[in-house]
């Protein structure tokens, strides 16, 4: 099933939780804990993981390694700190707020680490109403992993992003192959996704806090924010490849929406939240070349 809505996969003491083997596909995986004081304590088994504050703050302790999260009040508050939670690890939570745990199963054992919120490169795509903004955390270039990528997006009320729609599943020079999942908060809002010649896939779905879609090939843009409601989307994607990438490929009948970008400004609502010290904000949408999805 492609859209999963929220609490539907709960299982304690996990809000939500997705597996390579309950999605239909070999790496991707999310899990979601709410906490209010207490310590989760499990293990990475074969997946790396990270732990990523969606409201709220916590201490992580890993490989005998305290990692203290600052986090945020909410995912449209700010960009947030988060930890790095290797393969074959035991880990504990102790915290207060609501946290996202993206996974990939992986081979190659890298060390706990903290991502800084003022390392997070956060980037503004697009124009006009398909201006969005991005904190690109862990993407291939941002932070090192063996298979997990993981990026956040904001859309302000009334825009479209992940747009024009894209896909990543055919191997090739300029396309990664790639599992991907749409985590929602906000909302509401409708995700689109839909197939390619001999792949079907056909879905639109209203989405909000909690919900999810699964991507396991084809097609998927835009997510549109309904009048009124922003939205909030925590993109999670793994594949086989050797070395992590987002290349994609647009659906050729609507690639030409980028160039169309050309001299349109930018929504002034986006950047939605500051961008902490460190990098700063980069604009993507001057120029026709396709950017790294979302």
């Amino acid at each position: 099933m492609s859209y999963i809505p929220a609490g539907s996969t709960a299982e304690a003491p996990w809000a939500l939780r997705i597996s390579p083997d309950t999605a239909g596909w070999t790496y991707a995986g999310l899990r979601a804990l709410t906490l209010s004081g207490e310590t989760v304590e499990f293990g990475t088994g074969e997946e790396e993981m990270l732990v990523l504050p969606l409201s709220g703050s916590c201490a992580v302790e890993c490989d005998g390694v305290r990692l203290d999260l600052r986090g945020r009040e909410s995912v449209f508050s700010g960009v947030s700190d988060f930890a790095y939670l290797p393969i074959g690890s035991t880990v504990r939570i102790t915290g207060d707020g609501r946290f996202a745990l993206p996974s990939a199963r992986a081979t190659r054992r890298l060390p706990v680490r903290y991502g800084a919120a003022g390392e997070v490169p956060v980037e503004v795509r697009g124009a006009g109403q398909a201006s969005r903004q991005v904190n690109n955390f862990c993407a291939p270039d941002a932070f090192e992993c063996d298979k997990l990528i993981a990026v956040e997006v904001l859309t302000p009320e009334g825009n479209w992003s992940s747009y024009p729609p894209h896909k990543h599943d055919t191997p090739g020079e300029d396309e990664a192959v790639l599992e991907e999942i749409y985590y929602f908060e906000g909302g509401p809002g409708y995700q689109r996704v839909y197939g390619s010649p001999g792949r079907p896939i056909d879905v639109l779905a209203e989405v909000g806090c909690g919900d999810v879609v699964l991507v396991p090939h084809g097609y998927h843009g835009p997510s549109m924010a309904a009048p009124g409601y922003d939205l909030y989307y925590l993109n999670v994607l793994a594949g086989p490849a050797a070395k992590r990438s987002m290349a994609f490929c647009d659906d050729p009948r609507h690639a030409w929406i980028r160039s169309g970008w050309e001299g349109v400004p930018v929504d002034p609502r986006v950047p939605m939240t500051s961008a902490l010290p460190g990098p700063g904000v980069r604009e993507a949408h001057s120029t026709g070349e396709p950017e790294e999805t979302a």
